[in-house]
């Protein structure tokens, strides 16, 4: 229990006044450009993983149980909360209570990029079997990294603005992390892509793109290194914590603090809200771009795609952010559900039309890769409104006193509610897909039995006879409007809760 005796200066800074503060960049236009850079730096790490998935269905079209354990390199993101406790206690104060977590996770990150370019070669293309236990190992450390740099600079983003900009940290986190993504994912797959390079630039054929994969990491290894020297030599952290001297959490105190933010009421139910929705949108989330290669769409043209839209994701949350600062950005997040679920089902049915438009000519061709766009962009524009208002949400009802851990166990509950329905939806794919033998008597194939291999020695393949990505859609779906109905009163009612219902006061130098 935590008794409570003393009120802090820093209770200032999280009253919810009557009327809303206005946002104003004047004065803290330094600090949004450093936000920006940093959460950049933690994107391209994910862009990566959302790459190497792209590049290894393009090669050898990897079954849904590979991508499925390459997944588990993201999960980092869902399991932060673990370590958010450490990066908010542990610090040396004259460096600073952000920058002595910052630079060696950021030089570790740096080393790392370096160590992943030295054998990514060997890990896709040293013969016929993927490595796909090495390539999960390294990208989960390359997580990791990414992962404790996000609670870090989630926690300084509470301190560095000024607290009638908090509203500018989901944009700084938004747009900068997409850029990242945009960087480590689009950029790499183009970089290294011969035939894109041989197409569309070059007079003749050149082997390889205008930079190997190796290439690359070493790229971002040197990135890194110089940008965390920069931080490290000219950022100046004020010292927060002579604001607050007299809560002076230790890692016990802080972790007691967490359980007991965990117990809040509003808190309970905010996690069942963030740990079930993402089982609407997960088959489309998780398969879409794979199921769109196995259809004969190239990953160069995937990533031409994302291209187009990148600069809608980069600009969404400036041109939001106001917005999302004067309205009720949980309903604003719950509102967006319904055209998720709308746009999902039009993608899986594009899906589904692919194999029969990419055999046609002329305009009926334009014709429908300029629908994927439209749809897939206006899919993507739901997405990052969700994922925008959420994080609104997050800074609304944070505490700075423990800035990262409480901003890093409402973003962890959401990546895990994301992360552990995709891994479980590329997982159920393969397993609700039906196939039958070619020839013969058309029996079905399976492991099981030995069923694939007979039906190899009779001189048939097996093929799709029912394919797990619809079915799985149908029932997200179903299960999205069903959420829907059940969880709308409770989201109005968790939007009007006041700020000190989301917080545990301390009051006491003793947590006991």
């Amino acid at each position: 229990m935590i008794k409570i005796t003393h009120i802090s200066h820093i209770e200032s800074l999280i009253e919810k006044h009557e009327t809303p503060v206005k946002a104003n960049s004047k004065g803290d236009k330094k600090n949004i450009f450093v936000l920006l850079v940093l959460y950049t730096l933690q994107g391209v790490p994910l862009g990566l993983s959302l790459a190497i998935p792209i590049i290894i269905q393009n090669m050898r079209l990897s079954s849904f149980k590979e991508q499925a354990k390459f997944s588990l390199a993201v999960w980092p993101f869902s399991l932060k909360i673990l370590w958010a406790p450490l990066v908010d206690s542990l610090f040396i104060r004259k460096l600073g209570r952000r920058k002595s977590w910052l630079i060696p996770v950021q030089y570790f990150l740096g080393i790392f990029f370096f160590i992943t370019g030295y054998y990514i070669n060997e890990w896709l293309y040293n013969g016929s079997k993927l490595n796909i236990n090495a390539l999960t190992l390294l990208f989960f450390i390359l997580n990791f990294l990414a992962a404790t740099q996000d609670i870090i600079v989630d926690g300084w983003a509470l301190t560095m603005l000024k607290k009638q900009n908090i509203s500018y940290a989901s944009m700084c986190n938004s747009a900068g992390q997409t850029f990242g993504i945009f960087l480590g994912y689009n950029l790499s797959v183009l970089l290294i892509s011969e035939s894109f390079w041989n197409k569309w630039w070059r007079t003749s054929p050149l082997p390889d793109g205008v930079i190997t994969l190796q290439g690359f990491f070493y790229f971002w290894g040197i990135i890194y290194i110089v940008i965390t020297t920069l931080v490290a030599i000219f950022k100046y952290e004020k010292d927060y914590l002579t604001e607050f001297d007299a809560i002076n959490l230790s890692i016990l105190k802080t972790y007691m603090l967490l359980f007991s933010i965990m117990k809040l009421p509003s808190i309970k139910m905010f996690t069942i809200i963030l740990f079930t929705i993402k089982m609407s949108f997960c088959s489309v989330d998780a398969a879409f771009k794979l199921k769109l290669i196995n259809c004969g769409i190239t990953k160069d043209e995937i990533a031409s795609i994302d291209l187009l839209i990148i600069p809608l994701n980069i600009c969404l949350p400036f041109l939001i952010a106001k917005f999302t600062s004067k309205e009720k950005p949980l309903k604003n997040y719950f509102n967006t559900i319904p055209y998720r679920l709308i746009f999902g089902v039009i993608l899986a049915i594009i899906v589904y039309l692919t194999p029969y438009f990419l055999v046609q000519t002329g305009s009926l061709l334009i014709t429908y890769k300029v629908f994927l766009v439209l749809m897939y962009s206006l899919q993507q524009l739901s997405v990052n409104i969700m994922t925008l208002t959420s994080m609104a949400f997050y800074a609304s009802i944070s505490d700075p006193k423990i800035g990262g851990t409480n901003m890093t166990l409402l973003a962890t509950i959401s990546n895990l509610g994301n992360a552990w329905s995709k891994t479980g939806a590329l997982w159920l794919i393969e397993l609700l897909t039906i196939k039958r033998c070619s020839i013969g008597p058309r029996q079905f194939c399976s492991s099981l039995n030995n069923q694939n291999e007979m039906c190899s020695l009779f001189g048939g393949t097996c093929e799709v006879f029912i394919d797990g990505f619809y079915i799985e859609t149908i029932i997200c779906t179903i299960y999205g409007i069903i959420w829907i109905f059940i969880f709308r009163k409770i989201i109005n009612n968790l939007q009007s809760k006041h700020v000190k219902e989301w917080h545990v006061e301390i009051k006491s130098k003793e947590i006991y």
